[in-house]
């Protein structure tokens, strides 16, 4: 790997290098490396680009790192990778996508990763999108995620989406069953005339089960946002979903949760709400010697944390 390599996987993964126990790492269009261990196995997919991960079950405290780098201008890829995680596991698993674009095409990494979770199994699964380079190419992403969690199994799903991406477009759905929670943490920073749009649908099957999805976003210069969150009720279940965003400059966020319950036991739960900074919070950093710039990076920062 070179320096930017380097760079991006450290932004994405948390990494400096090839990680020690199970991973996959692609770059450029191509698996650079993979391991696996003694109880997660990673076999590379015979039809189409991807990888298929088996976790044993009764799998605790382990993880598994599947970034992905791009580097070189003009590169699309779609890629495919499937989760199957056996019962009473307790994993972590970090992706990410980091696209390094210094020429004047557009490069593009989608993938679709589908989640298949046992019985009382826990899953923290995290992913962190980051864009940079010197020229005038587009870097687009446009992940798909299917989680199927079945009964006692607990997922929670960490998303960050801070800098450099032009146009995303996330898609989410789950199928969550008896006593079964999906918890999604969403972090959204958008700037310039960049694009982002995140659209989440949740069935809750099952007595017991629920669903918490968070988003918080931060809009700035001309770019636009749209935040789209069902949850269907279809047994007695807890379903909750919640988009904060601030916007400012010239900016357009749009929030459109939708609960639907099929049941009359179903408890569901939306929220949304849209502004500005508020100049109290502004004066107060700024008594303290700040600049409002600096007092309005310090607010972004703190609310994205």
């Amino acid at each position: 790997m070179d320096k930017i390599q380097q760079q991006l996987l450290e932004q994405v993964a948390g990494i400096h290098e090839v990680p020690e126990g199970a991973y996959s790492l692609r770059i450029n269009g191509n698996l650079y490396g993979k391991n696996s261990s003694e109880h997660i196995d990673i076999v590379k997919k015979e039809d189409k680009p991807g990888i298929d991960i088996y976790i044993k079950a009764g799998t605790k405290n382990e993880s598994v790192h599947i970034p992905v780098i791009l580097s070189q201008t003009g590169l699309r890829e779609l890629v495919y990778n499937d989760f199957h995680i056996g019962e009473d596991c307790d994993v972590t698993i970090v992706a990410g996508c980091g696209i390094h674009n210094g020429g004047s095409e557009t490069s593009e990494h989608s993938g679709v990763h589908s989640f298949y979770v046992a019985k009382n199994a826990k899953v923290k699964y995290i992913e962190k999108h980051y864009g940079q380079g010197d020229g005038n190419g587009k870097n687009i992403m446009n992940p798909q995620t299917h989680v199927e969690l079945s009964e006692g199994a607990k997922m929670e799903m960490e998303t960050a989406q801070i800098k450099g991406v032009d146009s995303t477009k996330r898609i989410t759905t789950a199928v969550v069953m008896k006593n079964a929670t999906l918890t999604v943490r969403e972090k959204l920073m958008t700037h310039g005339e960049q694009y982002a749009e995140t659209e989440f649908e949740v069935d809750l099957c099952g007595d017991g089960s629920g669903t918490h999805i968070i988003s918080r976003s931060v809009a700035k210069d001309s770019s636009k946002q749209k935040f789209i969150s069902r949850i269907k009720g279809n047994s007695k279940c807890n379903g909750h979903t919640e988009c904060d965003a601030i916007i400012m400059d010239d900016a357009t966020v749009a929030a459109i949760p939708e609960i639907l319950a099929v049941h009359p036991e179903a408890s569901l739960i939306h929220e949304a709400a849209i502004g500005k900074i508020a100049g109290e919070q502004l004066v107060k950093l700024m008594t303290l010697g700040l600049t409002e710039k600096e007092a309005e990076e310090e607010i972004v920062n703190g609310f994205l944390r």
